[in-house]
């Protein structure tokens, strides 16, 4: 019997196999062509995952890039079905394999019965002999290698791309939690409206991401740089710009000051002995954007409560979820169907 956990993300896709790791980390996204045939307009997949993202901007116009996961939710249930039984292959899981297989997916914090049902029918598509879920902040804390209990609380922030989740919880379940709809997505807009509002010059998608991910930091004195490659938006003329940490600070502490009101809102809800725990514990770390440079000391001083982070924040969550498949124990109290 196979098994495996899936992150199936609004940005990325991980999977980890037991015994072996994160075997896959690749785009969720699918490039579809548009085509008429008979006189009627038909659909045709070009591209999975990362060489799809790469057509991103550069794609001809009967080409579209499309995400079947934004914010948590899966939006195109056709292609998220070709889009995972691509990425299964891709770790020689064929259909056959399918059948002998047991996939944990990882859900928001919080997610509505829909979403669940949404992954049932995929997988029953996919022919999956069983699935099993489990959501992401019991995951997310699991791979910080630390062993949670049935009396000690901790506390969990994962900051996505489309989606961060806060929960407080034990191993006896969820105490409490929310998801809220704010991630590194929302960054990457807000770049490419600043750029082209302040700077008349338009970028696309994986320019905003580069930015973020390269000079995005909150330290305050920080001083990397970039140059920016795109469009004035006035003439359509090719331009460039120098692009430095300074410029980018306030758009990613804007919203990384909303998610620590959502943060400090849950907090607050929590009973006195649980709060406790917290305060002694730490908040634990995960997720795409906490790989900001200064961000984990930000968080730190601006709720006055320590942190701890995980070797690889983004894959946290898929790396916790594989400790479930592999600890009977944990997967009894943290699996459901």
């Amino acid at each position: 019997m196979n098994r495996l956990a899936i992150d199936f993300g609004s940005s990325e896709t991980k999977i980890y196999m037991p015994g072996c790791g994160v075997v896959l980390v690749e785009a969720t996204c699918v490039a579809v062509q548009e085509f008429t045939k008979d006189g009627e307009k038909q659909l045709s997949v070009k591209a999975y995952g990362n060489k799809a993202r790469a057509l991103a901007g550069r794609a001809a116009v009967n080409t579209h890039i499309i995400n079947p996961v934004f914010e948590g939710d899966i939006v195109h249930e056709n292609l998220a079905i070709c889009l995972l039984e691509h990425f299964l292959e891709k770790v020689e899981i064929t259909r056959r394999k399918l059948k002998r297989t047991e996939i944990m997916f990882i859900l928001p914090c919080g997610c509505k019965a829909e979403l669940k049902e949404k992954y049932k029918k995929i997988a029953d598509e996919l022919g999956i002999c069983s699935v099993y879920f489990t959501i992401t902040p019991f995951a997310a804390v699991l791979g910080h290698n630390v062993a949670v209990s049935e009396s000690t609380p901790v506390f969990c922030l994962d900051i996505g791309y489309g989606i961060t989740n806060i929960a407080a919880f034990s191993q006896d379940g969820l105490i409490s939690g929310i998801n809220v709809n704010l991630g590194g997505g929302n960054i990457d807009v807000h770049l490419i409206d600043d750029f082209a509002e302040n700077h008349n010059i338009k970028i696309g998608a994986l320019t905003a991401e580069r930015i973020k991910n390269t000079v995005g930091s909150l330290l305050p004195d920080d001083n990397k740089m970039t140059v920016v490659e795109g469009r004035e938006v006035s003439s359509g003329a090719p331009a460039s710009i120098a692009v430095s940490s300074s410029q980018v600070y306030e758009i990613i502490i804007t919203y990384v000051d909303k998610i620590l009101e959502y943060v400090s809102l849950v907090m607050s809800k929590l009973p006195a002995e649980v709060s406790s725990g917290v305060m002694r514990g730490g908040i634990f770390l995960s997720g795409g954007l906490i790989k900001t440079d200064g961000i984990a000391q930000y968080i730190e001083s601006k709720l006055k409560i320590s942190v701890n982070l995980p070797e690889e924040p983004q894959l946290a969550a898929v790396i916790g979820a594989g400790a479930i498949l592999s600890n009977d124990e944990l997967f009894d109290r943290l699996a459901s169907e």
